[in-house]
């Protein structure tokens, strides 16, 4: 089973200029009102139209800590935290926003059985 999470967006250009040049993702599929990315077997669609009041927290995972450090250098200017050890979860995280002000997170699962 394969799926995707689609987000509404009011700056269907911005979020493809930020997605793929801040984040790292690749555009998959451009269906011209919607923009389908993908990180790894992570897909995200945006497509135009108005934000609803629920945001969703976007989470990217990665295999070590240290790509979790290099996004942070990358996304100082929207972090909204410093990379931790989240002992309850057992991660090593931080937050961010996009340019939207959706809650994006970057970790890596401690845990090594949950690593891709």
């Amino acid at each position: 089973m394969s799926g995707l999470v689609f987000l509404k967006t009011e700056n269907l250009d911005l979020m493809r200029e930020f997605y793929i040049n801040r984040i790292g993702m690749e555009l998959w599929c451009d269906q011209g009102q919607c923009i389908i990315l993908r990180h790894g077997n992570f897909l995200l669609g945006f497509c135009e139209g108005t934000i609803e009041p629920v945001s969703p927290c976007i989470t990217f995972f990665y295999s070590k800590k240290t790509d979790v450090d290099k996004m942070h250098d990358v996304l100082q200017d929207i972090s909204t935290s410093d990379p931790v050890e989240n002992v309850k979860f057992n991660i090593y995280h931080f937050w961010a926003k996009d340019p939207e002000n959706r809650t994006l997170e970057f970790q890596h699962f401690n845990d090594p059985s949950l690593i891709v």
